[in-house]
Order: structure tokens, then sequence, then C-alpha cells
């Protein structure tokens, strides 16, 4: 992903001034001369990565998934910083259609004798599972549906248990797909976002750091793309 981004930040005639990686920790630096940082490495760093990047005042568009607990930690950090945080479980326009239109689907199947699912397929280098576009869209899927309040793994889904069931596969060269499937004895209706590449991702991350430079607070892609 950050070849991706610095691709795509270079054709929109961007400068990248800093590469940070496990040889040069971004962690140590004590001053950066950047309007914006792009974060996305790995789940445990995510957080002291944000974290560092408030102290600094630097707005930072964070693209890792996988710390979702310490939200409120982050929502606290900012505020106290007044700083610019923008969070997404994914970048892809696409996907945020996929978002808008599984709450769609759900507000059509919830009074129907249909059951959901949803399958997420990713490279075998992604380190979460289910990845956090899955875990949003089944948080969306939740809101519509009341009846189903927990999220499990795995096929943990059992007749009148509430449990929505999330199922992860790891395979090679897999840039990403999610799929939402409603099942019933008669029939089934799915819908499925299948990224080609990685390029959809890493330009929604550019457009984010253009967009939150002269903003403060904690924001997500729906902000930027304004479909609230």
């Amino acid at each position: 992903m950050g070849k991706e981004i610095e691709k795509v930040a270079l054709e929109r005639n961007h400068t990248i001034v800093h590469i940070f990686s496990e040889e040069k920790p971004f962690l140590e630096a004590t001053e950066i001369d950047a309007d914006v940082a792009i974060e996305f490495t790995a789940p445990h760093l995510a957080v002291p990565h944000i974290e560092h990047c408030l102290e600094l005042n630097l707005p930072v568009v964070v693209g890792t998934t996988g710390w979702d607990t310490s939200l409120p930690r982050i929502k606290r950090a900012t505020k106290n910083h007044n700083g610019s945080v923008l969070y997404a479980s994914n970048f892809s326009l696409g996907v945020h259609l996929f978002f808008e239109m599984t709450k769609k689907f759900s507000r059509l199947m919830d009074p129907h004798d249909y059951k959901p699912s949803i399958t997420e397929i990713h490279h075998t280098e992604k380190l979460d599972e289910p990845s956090g576009t899955a875990i949003t869209t089944a948080e969306l899927i939740m809101d519509e549906l009341k009846s189903f309040n927990k999220t499990g793994k795995d096929g943990t889904y059992i007749d009148g248990s509430g449990v929505l069931p999330v199922y992860s596969k790891r395979l090679e060269n897999v840039p990403g797909t999610h799929e939402v499937r409603f099942s019933s004895t008669i029939d089934e209706l799915t819908l499925t976002h299948k990224a080609h590449n990685r390029k959809g991702f890493a330009l929604g991350a550019v457009i984010a750091a253009e967009w939150i430079q002269s903003k403060k607070g904690l924001f997500t892609m729906t902000d930027v793309l304004n479909l609230k």
C-alpha cells in the first residue's frame, strides 16, 4: 500500500518528504516538515503512530485496521490535542457505495425470512481477520436488522442465536473481496464488491489526505465523500 500511495500522490503532484519503515521508525522522529501523514502499517503500531502525529501537530490519515478497541482513546487524544485524524476501514469509493447499498439491501430484506452472512477474501499478508471492512459491513447490517446483535466468525451462526456470521479467507494475490449474502430455503441474494487492484484504496487515502489538511477533529471517509 505504501508504494501504491506514493505512486498516486506523485501522480496528483504531491511531494513525498518522508517514508518511514521498520528500518526508519516513525516513533523516533521528533520533527516532521509535512502537511499530512498517511499511516498504513500494522494494528499494534497504529495507535502509537496516531498519538505521535497528534503530539507533532501533524494531521494523519489512518488506513490500518484492527485497532477498533482503542478508538475511545484516540477520540480523547484528538480532542486534547485539537488534532486532525481521519480513519477508515477502507478508502475505496466503490466500497463506500457498497456500504450504502448494504444498508438499503438490509432494509429490504428485514421483513422477510432471509438469513444474512458476510464473506471476505484477502491476500495472505493481511494481518487482521476478519477485515475491518467486513466488521463495518456487519455493523451496518445489524443496525438495520435488530435481531442480530453480535458478530460471529467462521460459521458460528446458529438459528435464532442472533449471531451474524463473518467468514474470512486468505488467498494469494487477492486485493479484497467482500460479499453480503441473504439466504433462505428457497433462494439467496448477494451483493459483492471485488477490488481488481490496490489503486482504489491508495487514491482514496490520498484524497482523504488532501481533504483533512484544513480541518480539526476525528473524521471518516463518510465525511470526505459526504455520504451522511
